[in-house]
């Protein structure tokens, strides 16, 4: 094999289809695009969305509902998570930033420490909140739970 033998497979390669180059190429005059109306034009684009002039699904279906803008949204953390990465990392102070190290909190998450699993291990953790399971859950266990 050379460089100069090298040839894409049989069939991989198509030439692209050329309108509007005349009349013998069979497809000049209109090329493919049919007779008149929007979008036989230049500069044509639909709307995303846009039925035909039909009532267009986002506009047949009621709304309902709003997004509060108020809403404050925490990245929930279990106990058996923490566990986990108790048994991973070995350390005994859980903080925002080693979590967000381990992939289990992005930049700007706030995180609540919730209380499913066991936590077998003394640790010290720093979230911006905790469920009263969670709270009960690491002082049996002899750790800490702060508030940031």
């Amino acid at each position: 094999m050379k460089l100069h033998t090298l040839k894409p497979a049989k069939g991989s390669v198509k030439n692209r289809k050329r309108v509007g180059r005349g009349q013998g190429s069979g497809r000049g005059g209109t090329s493919t695009r049919g007779h008149k109306g929007a979008q036989s034009r230049s500069g044509y684009s639909r709307k995303s969305g846009f039925e035909g002039g039909q009532m267009p699904l986002q506009r047949r279906l009621p709304k309902f509902g709003f997004n509060n803008i108020h809403r404050v949204s925490y990245k929930p953390i279990n106990l058996d998570t923490i566990q986990e990465l108790v048994e991973k990392t070995n350390t005994t102070e859980i903080t925002v930033e080693l979590l967000r190290e381990n992939g289990l909190a992005s930049k700007n998450d706030l995180i609540k420490v919730l209380g499913r699993g066991e936590l077998k291990a003394k640790v010290e953790i720093q979230a911006n909140k905790f469920s009263k399971s969670a709270i009960e859950a690491i002082e049996k266990a002899g750790g800490k739970a702060t508030k940031l």
